[in-house]
């Protein structure tokens, strides 16, 4: 038997690419394709908010032509592909020609030509969908996301505001973006990505909300338990999206991640330890030890350790304690928690002005999770085992600053009608601000 393989992104499947399929199929007598996963495909350097890699699964499916599908999903796979399933073809369109020479050494390489006239960058031009997106306070964090909306198809900054005229002056490239108030801002864009202190959060939310826009809030979300309720009601009913944009849920190699560990690879987890910290000095974390804008290392900085903790142990904990050393301003400095379920523990650390080490640790009844700092950009992992012939790494490439991936997701739920993101569930922002809120009453808080 004959076997051929083809790769591709599928993305807005066409006319072009079921005759490259049919004429790929002819080759041999079995067609594997390989389908690039969503945060895989950086040739033309933007990531696909229009089709998820199982939704391009299916439609190539949908075909006819194809024996086995396979996801692609990192550099190199080609030659271990090819090799694992003793592949005698590799094909590819015409426009590749000469890339994939390099293969010739494993099997017989054909260049097989293309549908004139019609490609997916041809299609996505004329059904372009371009979300505008409002920016509310253009700082460090605001100018990163800026540079990332040209990673993003359909994404575009449309509007600037920040209640100092000149930060947003600076951000912007023509100035008729800017804004004279947030009101005004909200008015032109269809979604508001906010980027404003943590107090500021929860009404200029709610005013994008009730105005109808979609909303990408920087994390904490809110403080209050309460609030982060409120306003998933409220994108609820207007059919709206409101994600919380907290990074490293969106990151490709931390989902890998959680999805390995879920599939019971270190059998069951029993416990959880995450740390992060920033030894940067006062004069550098104003804004960040300011007890007058939500300062210290909970608010600052406490949703990404409870992000693992929350997604692989649930939402539905026995209780939280928090330790916590404070400055001379009433603000935490560090925070020490304790999560504890009925059948497991897990704990954080938090620093601002106190170094930690910074990994993560995930323990389980056959083994070990271990991703070293700073864990939070996951570019690489461990599962460790008993056995060390069973220990087996993951390496992955990690795009600074990582905005692109909650920018992306973002902006295809929008375009998609996905009005809940399994990346960063409503459940696990609302718990977050749960137990924000129960720092600020000092329940179960010990001070150090």
């Amino acid at each position: 038997m004959k076997k051929v393989i083809t790769y591709g992104t599928y993305d807005l499947l066409h006319e072009g690419h079921i005759n490259l399929l049919r004429r790929a199929k002819a080759l041999g007598d079995y067609l594997i394709v390989g389908v690039t996963n969503d945060s895989f495909d950086r040739e033309r350097g933007k990531l696909n908010v229009r089709n998820n890699v199982m939704e391009r699964v299916e439609r190539v499916k949908a075909t006819g032509f194809v024996d086995q599908i396979v996801i692609e999903d990192y550099i190199g796979q080609k030659i271990d592909d090819i090799i694992k399933y003793d592949v005698d073809i590799f094909a590819i369109g015409s426009d590749w020609e000469g890339k994939f020479d390099y293969l010739k050494e494993y099997c017989k390489v054909v260049y097989l030509p293309r549908t004139e006239g019609i490609s997916s960058t041809m299609l996505r031009s004329e059904n372009e969908t371009v979300v505008n997106i409002g920016v509310v306070g253009c700082g460090r964090i605001a100018k990163r996301l800026v540079a990332e909306t040209s990673k993003v198809d359909a994404a575009r900054v449309s509007a600037l505001y920040d209640i100092v005229p000149t930060a947003a002056e600076a951000l912007a490239k023509d100035k008729s973006l800017v804004c004279a108030s947030f009101e005004e801002l909200v008015e032109r864009v269809d979604a508001v990505y906010i980027a404003t202190p943590h107090l500021a959060h929860y009404d200029q939310a709610k005013y994008a909300l009730e105005h109808h826009r979609h909303v990408l809030c920087e994390t904490p979300m809110v403080l209050r338990e309460e609030q982060a309720e409120e306003l998933y009601r409220i994108a609820q009913a207007n059919n709206l999206v409101l994600l919380e944009a907290n990074k490293t849920a969106f990151c490709p190699a931390f989902n890998h991640l959680i999805t390995l560990i879920k599939s019971g690879l270190i059998g069951d987890v029993v416990g959880i330890d995450a740390s992060e910290s920033k030894l940067w000095g006062e004069e550098k974390l104003k804004r960040e030890l300011n007890p007058n804008e939500a300062g210290g290392s909970l608010y600052e900085m406490g949703s990404y350790p409870l992000l693992p903790i929350l997604r692989l142990l649930g939402t539905e904990y026995e209780d939280v304690t928090l330790y916590s050393r404070l400055n001379d301003n009433g603000v935490d400095i560090y925070t020490r928690g304790i999560i504890r379920y009925r059948n497991a523990v897990a704990s954080f650390q938090l620093g601002l002005g106190v170094k930690t080490e910074g990994n993560l640790i995930i323990s389980g009844t056959k083994g070990y999770a271990y991703v070293p700092s700073p864990w939070w950009k996951t570019d690489y992992f461990e599962l460790r085992y008993e056995d060390q012939n069973m220990n087996k790494k993951y390496f992955y490439k990690w795009d600074e600053p990582g905005l692109r991936y909650e920018l992306q997701e973002f902006v295809s739920c929008i375009i998609n009608k996905r009005y809940n993101s399994a990346r960063m569930r409503q459940k696990e922002s609302i718990t977050m601000a749960r137990i924000m809120q129960q720092f600020a009453q000092r329940k179960s808080v010990f001070e150090l």
